[in-house]
């Protein structure tokens, strides 16, 4: 256990509940939710800390009767059984997490190869996030979408966001950061006539939200174009150039929003995608070893290139990251992720416990 990095931490927790105290932080809504988040993170490591040390001053009691009284000696043994749990729990909690964790984060799915059945796949991973978000009473909110013939979806980005402060700083992030690759599906097409299955495959691309003090974006590092909306078939749905798209010069990072009908309404969308891209990209930067959690989600959308598997005939769900096979497709496709997760979620955190990096979001 870092003696120095407890100390450290529960100095910003006293620095934090003293700032949450101040009456004026309320004039400022965006810190007030940053500043709860991170108190919300360290609220666990504090209560564990407590937790450990009167602990070990029940046993420094104990110790101190003990040598005065020898029928003490069995109450000093059990008082000690507890200490040694309490320490391994509090040096599980000091293990650096990953600092988007109490984020809120933007969700792309995107179709790729199998036509009009992989629009309708990427439908069902839409539907599938949607009902697993109300399970856990997150909002979901549409940013930007382009909806296919049959009712599927081509492109979609969505805001997946906790209400208030999530407990113990586990944001959307923490669960759903899991989710970003390549997604197969085996599956008879509803547009098949003789009932064979096929592969097809759909993108998922998770960001953390960022805020806007999260990432800085110089007034001329924007170029902004404005065209028309179009719908399924590329018919324009828009008289008006309503529709943008955002060049970020420096990166060459290229957002378009098209779903609002007001222009303002759609650069506001699109800025908050680009501030989430430029994160992560940041953040990679910042952090070399880490710099592989972007590339393995969405580079192309290739059915060989895969984190999951969805096999329909077989009711089975498989994640190829870590040999997870159940069959309950059904329940999962109905938003009962959460076992899934908690798999993957514990994969990780033995990696980081044995000393090594986190899982491989890598197919």
């Amino acid at each position: 256990m870092s003696n120095d990095r407890l100390t450290s931490l529960l100095e910003e927790y006293a620095q934090l509940e003293t700032q949450m105290e101040d009456p004026s932080i309320h004039a400022d809504q965006a810190l007030v939710r940053r500043v709860g988040r991170r108190f919300a993170e360290l609220a666990p490591i504090y209560a564990a800390n407590a937790e450990l040390e009167a602990a070990r001053a029940d046993l420094a009691a104990a110790k101190e009767l003990a040598a005065e009284d020898s029928a003490f000696a069995s109450e000093v043994e059990a008082v000690a059984a507890m200490v040694a749990p309490l320490e391994e729990k509090l040096g599980e909690m000091l293990i650096p997490r990953d600092p988007s964790d109490a984020k809120d984060v933007i969700v792309e799915i995107k179709a790729g190869e199998g036509g009009q059945e992989s629009a309708l796949f990427a439908g069902d991973l839409l539907r599938m996030y949607t009902r697993y978000a109300e399970r856990h009473g997150w909002i979901v909110e549409v940013i930007d979408s382009q909806e296919s013939d049959l009712g599927g979806v081509k492109d979609i980005s969505v805001a997946v966001k906790t209400k208030g402060v999530p407990e113990g700083g586990h944001g959307v992030w923490s669960r759903m950061k899991w989710e970003g690759g390549v997604h197969r599906v085996q599956r008879v097409p509803v547009t098949e006539s003789q009932g064979r299955i096929h592969t097809s495959a759909a993108g998922v691309l998770v960001l953390p939200e960022a805020e806007e003090v999260d990432v800085e974006i110089g007034p001329n590092d924007l170029r902004i174009d404005v065209f028309r909306s179009s719908g399924p078939g590329g018919q324009s749905v828009n008289t008006t150039d309503s529709a943008v798209r955002i060049t970020h010069l420096p990166t060459g990072t290229v957002v378009s929003c098209q779903n609002e009908k007001s222009q303002l309404q759609n650069k506001e969308s699109a800025m908050r995608i680009l501030r989430s891209r430029l994160l992560v990209m940041a953040q990679e930067e910042a952090n070399a070893a880490a710099s592989d959690s972007r590339k393995a989600q969405v580079r192309t959308v290739d059915r060989s290139e895969r984190i999951r598997t969805y096999n329909y005939p077989q009711n089975r769900i498989t994640d190829h990251r870590i040999g997870y096979t159940a069959y309950n497709l059904d329940l999962v496709l109905g938003g009962e992720l959460d076992a899934v997760l908690d798999a993957l979620a514990e994969a990780d955190r033995a990696a980081r416990l044995a000393g090594g990096s986190e899982i491989s979001r890598r197919p």
